[in-house]
């Protein structure tokens, strides 16, 4: 390299330094002026094809453990997971004891990426849908499964989109996506649980925080996703998630912040709720949060398709899977 090769080279460098510099001493309220996708580009989240995998979870009907469409949705999901590039999808096969004290048989899908990276994170969803509309209005409509457009497929529908997106660009980190089964069973209003109160749900994650499919596995985080994709839904800092890893609130809602997406994720505490991230933190002591579509202002907390015939495709909204989706990736990378 010849002295002009080397000034140049110089000037380069110092070029590249005072990005980094400038966009790491930038106060919160300049964070604006420092674009970092001058310097970093982040991969993009296709809404359309996230939105695609909610429909076409749909498409197989309600999923509800035990009937051909839960067959046939899994056969899917392990197909799908496998061509977007996985370096191992797993189906994780147990048992679990429902409200009426029977078991039922469970499969966990199980996701890695970068499998061979130490330094790893977590993202989550459940896969079933609820075998009772027991918030429908007409009693004789109560005892039908529910689609679970939003509860269940859209969680999904977004970490398959993230697996699209990881397959294509590989992570610097490990990250592992799990399909948890069984967390909508919970007994109905007109039934009697044998189990002590909430043991009676997210059992495909109680399962998992039991029998991890690599022993003494714990990521550096969880991030749970339920019911992201309502029409102008937003997010509030779920209750159990504050108490048990605030630090982590504070980074995704901080992230979620700086991506300008503060209305979406709106900086304050909501409702409590029992939900898949429990067990990993008090069963496996992972760090774990839930974004869900609860707000303790509304009547019962959730949209008011929650548990209904209507819980379908009509309530999936592009704009919110985006929102969601854009964050998921950008704490990846």
């Amino acid at each position: 390299m010849h002295r002009g090769m080397r000034n140049k080279f110089f000037v380069l460098l110092c070029v590249v330094l005072a990005l980094f510099w400038g966009c790491g001493n930038t106060s919160s309220s300049d964070s604006s002026d420092c674009d970092m996708d001058s310097v970093f580009a982040m991969p993009t989240f296709d809404v359309d094809s996230a939105y695609s995998f909610v429909e076409r979870q749909c498409d197989f009907g309600p999923r509800v453990p035990g009937t051909d469409a839960h067959t046939a949705c899994l056969k899917w999901l392990v197909s799908e997971f496998s061509r977007l590039g996985a370096d191992t999808v797993i189906v994780q096969e147990g048992f679990a004891r429902i409200y009426s004290g029977d078991m039922k048989p469970l499969r966990n899908v199980i996701v890695s990426f970068n499998a061979s990276s130490d330094r790893r994170l977590l993202f989550c969803a459940h896969w079933d849908s609820r075998p009772f509309a027991d918030n429908e209005l007409l009693v004789e409509n109560r005892r039908r499964a529910i689609l679970g457009a939003d509860d269940g497929a859209s969680g999904v529908g977004v970490l398959l989109e993230l697996a699209r997106i990881l397959g294509l660009n590989p992570p610097s980190v490990g990250v592992d996506i799990i399909l948890f089964d069984l967390e909508d069973w919970g007994a109905p209003e007109w039934e009697h649980s044998v189990l002590a109160e909430g043991e009676d749900w997210c059992l495909g994650s109680r399962y998992w925080a039991l029998h991890r499919h690599i022993p003494g596995y714990r990521p550096e985080y969880a991030i749970l996703l339920d019911m992201v994709g309502g029409n102008d839904e937003r997010f509030y800092r779920e209750y159990f998630s504050e108490r048990n890893a605030k630090w982590l609130n504070d980074k995704v809602w901080g992230q979620a912040s700086a991506l300008g997406l503060s209305s979406r994720f709106v900086d304050e505490i909501g409702g409590a709720i029992t939900d898949d991230h429990l067990p990993l933190y008090d069963i496996a002591s992972i760090p774990s949060i839930d974004i869900v579509a609860f707000n303790q202002n509304r009547d019962n907390g959730f949209p008011e398709y929650w548990h209904t015939l209507k819980d379908d495709m009509s309530n999936i909204s592009k704009t919110t899977l985006s929102d969601v989706g854009n964050l998921v990736v950008s704490l990846v990378y």
